[in-house]
């Protein structure tokens, strides 16, 4: 059975007794209030039903977000050694400075999340590569502990083992042998979990905090501008650290360079072990799925990688130029998204099928020659979900999977779902817990 299969089991046996099942979900809607799935200081909307995978299909998305690591590490390598290449990026000089430097535990992205829309092992596209301040760790696995308890799960349980893949200590461990294979120093370290303060995911950083205390460390929540560098040492209210969990995303710490002088300058000087480097900015920049297209790329790629990123990378360049690009882009406005090549949270994409055709050419000449990139435009995929609208209802929405990696490795999954094109946590979205249905033989 695949994971659509076993979602249509669990929707038909709640809508056969609907009515409990309502109790239970307000009961379940509670917890989800008290609990630490705080999202922009609202509690996370989720779906009744969890987005289920079978044990094959979680093989499948493994094997699929390996592969496009290794392209990852491939070009990023390709990157650090040639002048020339690095030259297709268009990073601002003092950003290409901070990627070159040393790494000091050897992992070009030691976490990420890949996200994309999926089907199945040969349906699927990718939709962006999240390589830097990955985030909704403490999403999918607060919703996903409290559903599991929910009677609808406890119910349909019967012939299946459920898994929520852990997340929180999962990283925190993997982080931790990084810092090993670093040889920064003896001992346990003192970590910071870094961000500005203004966009920090604050409840999932305690989330982490709390791990990484478990394993008998220090750890803080810690804002850049609240770093001392002193005598070649980093200081957080009188505590060296020595471990950054870096959760600032580039294009912020590019805004607020002369903010965060003091971690960049013990960064320069490798006198603190940041996780993850700035290397990971060469994957996470949207100019990265341009560069994969680009003509030329068999210098680098074999022709397995091309047909891969043909088949499963969206078409995407660069919005600027040759004004022909302008003029293709806007008659052509259900074929193409365009994308700022570096931001997040989906700040200033514009979906032109979402759009009339006045507002389309508006956005288009805004963007026009600002650092964007237009793309080719991916339907999702859609499932029936639970949601609770006046009652429990199925809908059909469509989803975006998130597929995170720890030091290179598969770890689990975070989903979001919606009635639109752009799923989004800045616009109307559900969580759905992602859980793996393994049958009990």
């Amino acid at each position: 059975m695949t994971g659509e299969d076993i979602n249509k089991s669990f929707i038909e046996m709640v809508c056969r007794d609907k009515d409990s099942y309502e109790k239970d979900y307000h009961l379940t809607a509670e917890r989800v209030r008290n609990s630490s799935a705080i999202y922009k200081g609202k509690p996370v909307p989720f779906t009744y039903n969890p987005m289920f995978y079978s044990e094959s299909e979680e093989v499948e998305i493994k094997k699929i977000m390996e592969y496009m690591m290794q392209i990852c590490d491939k070009v990023t390598d390709e990157y650090i050694k040639n002048p020339e290449f690095r030259k297709r990026f268009l990073f601002p000089k003092e950003i290409e400075e901070l990627i070159l430097l040393e790494n000091p535990y050897g992992v070009n992205i030691p976490i990420a999340r890949f996200d994309m829309f999926y089907k199945d092992e040969d349906n699927f596209k990718f939709c962006e590569l999240n390589t830097d301040g990955s985030s909704a760790m403490n999403e999918d696995n607060t919703i996903g502990r409290i559903l599991l308890e929910s009677k609808a799960m406890k119910d349909f349980k019967n012939g299946y083992e459920l898994i929520n893949r852990e997340l929180i200590d999962k990283w925190v461990d993997e982080s931790l042998k990084l810092y090993e294979k670093s040889k920064f120093r003896e001992g346990n370290p003192n970590v910071a979990i870094v961000d500005f303060k203004e966009s920090a995911t604050t409840y999932e950083f305690i989330e982490f905090k709390k791990a990484y205390e478990r394993r008998g460390l220090k750890a803080f929540i810690v804002d850049p501008r609240d770093i001392v560098y002193c005598d070649n040492k980093l200081y957080y209210e009188n505590t060296r650290i020595d471990l950054i969990y870096r959760r600032i995303v580039t294009f912020e710490l590019i805004e607020k360079f002369n903010e965060a002088e003091e971690f960049i300058k013990a960064y320069r000087d490798g006198n603190v072990v940041t996780i993850g480097s700035l290397r990971s900015q060469v994957a996470h920049n949207k100019i990265f799925f341009k560069v994969l297209h680009d003509a030329d790329m068999k210098f680098l790629l074999n022709e397995t990688e091309m047909k891969f990123i043909k088949k499963h990378i969206p078409y995407t360049d660069i919005f600027g130029g040759d004004e022909d690009v302008f003029k293709e882009v806007l008659a052509n406005k259900d074929k193409y998204v365009i994308k700022p090549m570096d931001m997040n949270a989906s700040q200033g994409v514009s979906i032109g099928r979402d759009l009339d055709e006045l507002s389309w050419g508006k956005n288009l000449e805004k963007a026009f020659d600002k650092n964007y990139i237009y793309q080719e435009f991916v339907e999702p995929y859609e499932r029936e979900f639970l949601v609770y609208e006046s009652g429990l209802k199925s809908k059909t929405l469509k989803y975006l999977v998130g597929v995170f990696l720890y030091n290179r490795k598969y770890a689990g999954m975070y989903t979001r779902v919606s009635e639109n094109n752009l799923i989004s946590g800045v616009k109307d979205y559900y969580t759905a817990a992602n859980v793996i249905a393994k049958k009990v033989r």
